[in-house]
């Protein structure tokens, strides 16, 4: 048997604080998170993964004009080299860096099925190709001529670069998202052109700010196009502090079908929106009866978008049915812009347009010194080649003497003709048909040529405005590769101003307008049925109650709804309940005090005047439009004293006031003698010393007031008859005699 295990000794292990420990931790994992996965840098607009996956694919000799290869092989060699984190991310990277709905100027030309603006994902990549495109050359072009810095991949087997040369503006033009530990980066796509000129602009004038770039560029410039219809201050604002949204909408056209029936065609939707959940939602709801103006939606989407939008009927106001489409669906999308990006490479920060701009065209400037500076080194070490194998001309005899009789050469050359050893080593490999006098005069032009390019290199890296002056010519190659006459470089996304919407009421418009009768009964419950129902003898309420009010309307109207404490409530038509059951007690809709009854309940019209009056006999004119409350609250309007209550909301359309108390004293007079007010106590309507306020109408005299006795037809008071009640507001009024021989109420 062998020796039992000892247990280890205390000795190496060490005691560390949880939270210290949870603190150290979370904040690597966080840096890593930022430094090196969610954020892009402000130089070449890439996170990591894309500039392995870019710069992986030129290691393959993936280039615009070469032959497509497997991406399983492209996912596999970027994984195995630089980004070991599954293939699966390097894959959903890859393929949103090829499809051309999702990035302005794609840097990925691929092949097969990468996916489409339905939503649907792409094929696996066995079965796709991929090669990079022009715009991604340009990004890579000058990587290999020591223009920016490498560093260990991840094992220590290969380098990488820390960033590309990118000329081309990427940041801005193709934008970034982004989801970091604490922060976030949202940037939209941009106009490469429009791009180009702020960049020349802040070339000319260096301190130029957010607000004067705004003025080339005007927005961001979506792949899947779009209108952008915000203000040009919220777009300046939001460019200045690198903070703020933008409100894309779809793109649509009225399709005239002939004998005044139209369809509304859909050809361009937000970015980021997949077309197919965006109709997905449009039917649920036009099921859901949410869409009353649409009757049908039909994708007719081919290899462009095209979703058409069929009306209820061809008097819909098409503008009215977009903006209600707009404001439920995602036909209208908010995309934020949230600049935070790696300032140096090293740095999270939120920026504006101007410096995103300057950090392009300093790190520009840094790869035309740095390529300067290696194109030089090459130049000297190829003068000193040159100047060596003229001096050897001058006597090749004793050069080839020296090689065939030495033992050492080299040294012997050097010594003999004082060359350095590259001179030596460069003559020792030059070949016997090259000792030619044709060839001595091709070195000699050779030697001027790079002469007169190295003078060239050393005035360049020898002046500000000369580097500025290669930028510029660079960025307008640039512009002209990608301006506005070319396909990719046309500004796709429009700036517009959104139709004047203000006098549209979208309540009223999102409903159909079908005719209701609205029915309250004694206890407060309220319903809507069908139709205008003249017969109401019918109509069943719950135990004991009965019917109070009853009046016809419209499934698009506004209920007003008076309470005995003056208080005024506003129902919409739409949402009352059906008239199959009892209705629901108002109190469930609005805050009803303890106590309060519904007194008085009628149709909103505009621009209409009502009359309001209490059990005390006080009153007023209120502007219809003053009493509708937006709340469940509703408005206090009239004030009371003591016990009176409210007890009526009537319409003042006419010339004269009749008004009666519970002791069946009338009392007539002109509709001049009250006082308009939007809220208050009022003026006395009539009299009343031992009795109450029980009704009142207005009406015009010329036509007589209106009165009901309990039978089926409502009857006519004329002037003539009225003279005798006829009198002036604060009288007690006459008693109803045989003229009212069964007065129940004023009214038709």
């Amino acid at each position: 048997m062998g020796q039992p295990f000892e247990p280890p000794t205390g000795d190496g292990i060490e005691s560390v604080e949880l939270k210290s420990a949870l603190e150290e931790r979370y904040l690597a994992y966080a840096l890593s998170t930022i430094m090196h996965r969610a954020l892009p840098d402000a130089r070449d607009g890439l996170k990591p993964v894309h500039r392995r996956i870019l710069y992986g694919m030129r290691l393959l000799r993936l280039d615009p004009n070469t032959a497509h290869k497997k991406c399983a092989k492209i996912v596999g060699d970027v994984m195995g080299d630089f980004h070991p984190h599954g293939d699966q991310a390097i894959y959903d990277a890859l393929v949103r860096l090829s499809q051309d709905f999702a990035q302005r100027y794609p840097l990925v030309d691929g092949q097969g099925n990468f996916g489409n603006i339905d939503g649907d994902g792409p094929a696996a990549y066995r079965y796709t190709e991929a090669r990079l495109t022009e715009v991604a050359r340009l990004i890579l072009d000058g990587f290999d001529e020591d223009t920016v810095d490498f560093r260990p991949s991840y094992n220590g087997e290969k380098d990488e670069p820390s960033v590309l040369p990118a000329a081309f503006p990427n940041l801005l033009a193709n934008g970034s998202q982004g989801i970091a530990v604490g922060m976030a980066t949202s940037i939209p796509p941009h106009n490469a052109a429009e791009l180009c000129d702020a960049a020349l602009y802040l070339i000319a004038n260096p301190q130029a700010t957010s607000a004067q770039l705004v003025s080339f560029v005007q927005g961001p410039d979506f792949p899947t196009g779009g209108i952008l219809i915000d203000s040009a201050e919220s777009i300046a604002e939001a460019y200045r502090t690198g903070r703020g949204a933008f409100r894309v909408r779809a793109r649509w056209t009225k399709e005239d079908l002939g004998r005044g029936t139209w369809n509304i065609v859909v050809t361009e939707i937000p970015y980021g929106i997949p077309k197919a959940r965006l109709i997905e939602k449009l039917a649920e709801l036009l099921q859901e009866r949410k869409l009353p103006l649409l009757a049908d939606v039909r994708d007719e989407s081919a290899e462009d978008v095209r979703v058409v939008l069929e009306p209820r009927s061809r008097s819909v106001d098409p503008v009215i049915l977009m903006e209600s489409l707009f404001r439920l669906t995602e036909l209208e999308a908010r995309i934020p812009l949230n600049m935070n990006v790696l300032v140096g490479g090293l740095v999270p920060r939120v920026i504006g347009l101007a410096e995103a701009l300057r950090e392009w065209l300093d790190h520009r400037r840094v790869v035309l010194q740095r390529r300067s500076r290696n194109r030089l080194g090459q130049i000297e070490r190829r003068l000193e080649i040159l100047n060596g194998l003229l001096i050897v001309y001058l006597d090749l005899d004793a050069v080839i003497r020296i090689i065939r009789e030495e033992d050492e050469p080299k040294p012997a050359l050097m010594a003999h003709f004082g060359l350095t050893e590259v001179q030596a080593n460069a003559i020792l490999d030059t070949r016997l048909r090259s000792l030619r006098k044709l060839e001595e005069m091709e070195l000699k032009r050779e030697l001027e040529t790079l002469t007169r390019e190295k003078d060239g290199l050393e005035a360049l890296l020898g002046s500000d405005a000369a580097q500025w002056k290669a930028i510029t010519q660079q960025v307008r190659q640039v512009k002209k590769a990608f301006g506005p006459d070319t396909k990719l470089g046309a500004r796709r996304t429009t700036l517009q101003n959104p139709p004047d919407t203000a006098g549209i009421d979208f309540t009223a418009a999102m409903v159909e307008r079908e005719p209701i009768t609205v029915i309250v009964s004694e206890k407060g419950w309220i319903r809507a049925l069908k139709g205008h129902v003249a017969d109401l003898s019918g109509v069943a309420f719950k135990g004991d109650d009965q019917i109070k009010i009853a009046f016809p309307s419209e499934t698009t109207a506004k209920i007003l709804v008076l309470a005995s404490n003056g208080k005024v409530f506003t129902l919409d038509a739409s949402k009352l309940p059906g008239g199959r059951g009892f209705g629901d007690p108002i109190r469930l809709m609005v805050d009803l005090d303890d106590g309060t009854e519904i007194v008085a309940a009628l149709p909103y019209r505009p621009e209409t005047r009502l009359l309001i009056a209490g059990s005390d006999g006080r009153g007023f004119l209120a502007p219809s439009d003053g009493l509708v409350a937006n709340t469940r609250k509703g408005k206090g309007i009239l004030g009371l004293d003591g016990d009176a209550k409210a007890v009526l909301l009537v319409p003042a359309e006419g010339d004269h006031v009749a008004v009666t108390s519970s002791d069946k004293l009338l009392l007539v007079f002109p509709i001049t003698e009250l006082t308009e007010l939007v809220r208050g106590k009022g003026v006395r309507l009539q009299r009343c010393r031992q009795s109450t306020l029980v009704d009142a109408c207005v009406f015009a005299l010329a036509e007589g007031l209106p009165w009901r006795d309990g039978s089926p037809q409502p009857r006519l008071a004329n002037a003539g008859v009225l003279e005798k009640w006829m009198g002036h507001r604060t009288d007690a009024g006459t008693l109803m005699t045989r003229s009212f021989p069964k007065f129940e109420r004023f009214g038709r």
